[in-house]
């Protein structure tokens, strides 16, 4: 029994680190889970899952939002790392990013946040189409209709316009204020302090960045 045992040990080898992350995201990401679930990648490569909220600079990185927490139109969770998606509405993207003077990587970083490049994604609070628009933000930009991609990307891309002007180009506060509008930014004077708007700054920045090297990869 031993023997046969030690065998099998010896035969899971390159697997087991996936059995082990298995088992993990079966038990913390289970159907009941409420929380956020993060995880930290150690130098074999073995991902660590956990629902306790990391300390600073712990290394940890959210991996899953919980249903009662989701920023808007989130929708690509349970993956280590959510797959970038550098093609889809690439020419809307670019060409409105051009006429209001935006990074297009940060225009795509800003859409697969805020709906996973869904057009038709609506969230619990109002917000819809590709960059989420709320119906009086859709208004103030002149959006007639949020759930056509052009439009939405227009009016999405002119409000991040906005908020860049309106924070000297600070990025990580226009974000900020993309999710909880400029006036919490203001009334803060930085981010607030919501977990929401917290979890999604750091979020939307993290694939700006990962947009940013996928960009410059291409262009060698």
């Amino acid at each position: 029994m031993k023997d046969r045992q030690a065998h099998f040990r010896r035969a899971l080898g390159p697997f087991r680190s996936r059995y082990v992350v298995c088992l993990l995201i079966v038990g913390v990401l289970s159907p009941a889970a409420k929380a956020d679930v993060y995880v930290l990648r150690d130098a074999n490569g073995v991902a660590h899952l956990t629902n306790v909220p990391p300390k600073k600079d712990s290394g940890y990185k959210l991996f899953q939002k919980s249903a009662l927490t989701a920023p808007k139109a989130w929708q690509d969770g349970f993956r280590l790392l959510s797959r970038l998606d550098v093609h889809t509405f690439d020419s809307e993207i670019n060409y409105y990013a051009h006429q209001f003077g935006v990074d297009p990587t940060l225009v795509r970083a800003v859409m697969h946040a805020e709906s996973a490049f869904n057009p038709n994604a609506v969230s619990s609070a109002g917000a819809g189409g590709l960059m989420q628009l709320m119906p009086q933000t859709a208004a103030r930009f002149g959006v007639a209709d949020r759930f056509n991609p052009s439009e939405n990307i227009a009016g999405g891309v002119a409000y991040l316009a906005f908020l860049l002007d309106l924070f000297n180009g600070n990025q990580q506060l226009a974000v900020a204020a993309y999710n909880a509008g400029e006036g919490a930014v203001q009334k803060y004077a930085g981010v607030p302090p919501y977990n929401e708007t917290q979890q999604y700054v750091t979020r939307v920045l993290d694939l700006h960045q990962r947009y940013l090297a996928s960009a410059s990869q291409a262009s060698k």
